[in-house]
């Protein structure tokens, strides 16, 4: 199987660094198409206007901005590996349930994102988007860590 579209999911982590490294490398292999795409999570209380009404807020505003700047970085990175991509900004409540859609949406057959390795009690309380994405997408997923 060859992987035409490949959906990346960074975040603001350094292994996202390794993640795009990786990313560039299996691209220009399989001459694919890559999206970058990074998830802005959404507060319940503090979206409701914006998501009923459509009326920002200064918070949200910033970390747009943040996650924009974020997927700037990135686009500049993969460009210095020699590979035009393209960006989007994802929002939500749940990154996994987010770049799954993502990946549905752009018809993408490869999901790569990186893994921080938490184990034990830490994983149990945050969570591991990459082992949710790992487990609900109907995809291949490559995990960098």
């Amino acid at each position: 199987m060859t992987y035409q579209k490949i959906l990346v999911a960074i975040d603001d982590s350094e292994i996202a660094v390794n993640v795009i490294q990786e990313a560039a490398q299996l691209a220009k292999a399989l001459n694919s198409e890559i999206t970058v795409v990074e998830v802005m999570t959404l507060d319940p209380y503090l979206a409701d206007a914006y998501l009923k009404l459509g009326q920002s807020n200064e918070l949200i505003e910033r970390v747009r901005s943040y996650v924009q700047e974020n997927l700037d970085k990135a686009e500049k990175k993969f460009e210095e590996l020699g590979l035009t991509v393209g960006t989007q900004i994802l929002e939500g409540f749940s990154i996994h349930e987010e770049i799954i859609g993502a990946a549905q949406n752009l018809g993408s057959d490869l999901i790569i994102m990186g893994s921080h390795g938490r184990t034990g009690i830490k994983k149990f309380i945050l969570g591991s988007v990459a082992q949710k994405v790992l487990g609900e997408s109907h995809i291949p997923v490559l995990i960098v860590r």
